[in-house]
This record gives C-alpha cells, structure tokens and sequence, in this order.
C-alpha cells in the first residue's frame, strides 16, 4: 500500500513537471536586482534600465559594469546625474529625469546614451495599445511576441505600467511605474487569454510573479470588448493603489515598453 502511494505521489509530481510551461528568461539568472528606494521614490526608470543591464547578455552587463559606481545607490546617481538629467529631445525646457520620473521616450534616449560606443545594437520602444483593426487577442500575442524577443535577443525588456481609475465618468491615469520582465512562456497556446511573468520591481529591488491578461473589466472604454489594453494582474505592484478612491473602478495595464524587437 505505502508503495502504491509513494508511485501516485511520484505520478503526480511528474505531472506537474511535465505540465509546467518551457520559460524563456533573463540571460543572466545570479544578477542581484537594483533597489531604487536607495536614492528615490521616482527612480524606476533608471533603475529598471540597470536591471535590465544586469540581467541581460554577457554584452549587456557590460553596459551595466561601464555606469560608475559600486553600489546600487552610486550606480542609479550615476545614470541620473549623467545622463538623465540632460535636457530632453522631447519636451524642450525640462531634463529628461525628475522627482516627478521620465518618461517612456526620454529613458529610451537615456539607455541608448548609456551604451554609446559599447557596439550595441539601439534599444527600441513600442507601445502595446490595441492598433487599427487589433483584437484583444492579437494584442496580447503581440505583447508576448515582442517580450519573448527581446528576452532572446539578450535585453529583458523594461514594461511600462500605468494605473487608472474611472473618476467622474472619466478614465484618469493615477500613477505610472516601470518594471523589468525576468521570464515569460516560450510559447503562447492558441486562444489564451493571458500568460504568466515573472519580473523585477525596482520597488524595493524584488523579483515578483504576475499575469498578463487581456482585460476582463472595462477600461478606457464603457465596455470590456472596447478596452484598448491589456491588464497587469500584479498582486505585489503598489503603483497608484494609495491613490484609489473609496469604490473607484481601476486596473494596473500594460502601456509600452523598452527593448530589443
């Protein structure tokens, strides 16, 4: 009888083995993430762009070990005071980096700046709305498409988060934040509607698990079919939930991201 048991346990668990997805992850699996709380609140930008260094291929972390310093707080400073503060190509009269954070467009200039002259190929951006004549559906491989090539191509990608709140009948955004992604399915099964992440939250530098789903509430639209993004089922995310009123509809969504397509 006890070895019947000890056979279906051990069935069981191979089960599970076998039915656990082939993940595509970060190049470099014993990088230690960047915390930004060391120097500050609005310091995602630049520190998700460091994980996204650490973690990627051995040229890569090249980008990342070339930003002075030996810390994580002497690294962010680096990057901030070096570079992002310069003035930004995109909104003339402001530094790209503030304590109110950057943009997508402007950290996208700042990584390219960072690797000027290390022969690395130009980090891209791209924005994951719902194009003219996209599904949900076609979205959401999209996404998973353009993540799992940049993972491949060596450079985790950096995801832009947004949080929005319906607010006297109007979709108002409430907080912005960017991650890094660590690991996604290899593959995407027909007609999925979401895929599992895991990925790495500057937010205290920690390595967290999430979803990635298309939205099964309205958002940017008065229906769930309208809905032009898709939605971040990040329980450990904080971004924006202070903000939240009392009642209010929100969701945490994929915006953009940073990476290599």
């Amino acid at each position: 009888m006890r070895q019947l048991l000890v056979s279906s346990f051990s069935l069981l668990i191979a089960g599970k083995l076998l039915a656990a997805p082939d993940l595509r992850e970060a190049p470099n699996l014993t990088a230690s993430p960047a915390n930004q709380l060391v120097v500050s609140g609005n310091a995602c930008g630049p520190t998700a762009l460091l994980n996204a260094f650490r973690y990627g291929n051995k040229d890569w972390q090249r980008a990342s070990k070339a930003i002075s310093g030996e810390t994580d707080k002497q690294q962010i400073y680096t990057i901030i005071r070096e570079v992002a503060m310069r003035p930004s190509a995109n909104f003339k009269g402001r530094p790209r980096w503030s304590r109110k954070g950057v943009n997508l467009t402007d950290l996208c200039d700042i990584g390219n700046e960072l690797t000027r002259g290390q022969f690395l190929p130009l980090i891209e951006q791209e924005i994951f709305f719902r194009q003219t004549g996209e599904t949900s559906q076609k979205l959401l491989n999209r996404t998973h498409q353009r993540f799992g090539k940049s993972l491949s191509k060596g450079l985790p990608p950096i995801i832009s988060l947004r949080r929005y709140a319906l607010r006297n009948g109007n979709w108002v955004i409430l907080d912005a934040h960017f991650v890094t992604l660590f690991s996604l399915p290899k593959k995407l099964e027909k007609g999925a509607t979401s895929f599992p992440v895991t990925y790495i939250d500057p937010w205290g530098g920690k390595i967290q698990q999430g979803e990635i789903t298309i939205a099964n509430q309205p958002i940017l639209s008065n229906t769930i079919e309208g809905s032009p993004c898709l939605e971040a089922q990040f329980p450990q995310a904080s971004v924006g939930k202070k903000l939240v009123k009392s009642g209010e509809k929100n969701a945490l969504t994929i915006s953009a991201a940073l990476g290599r397509w």
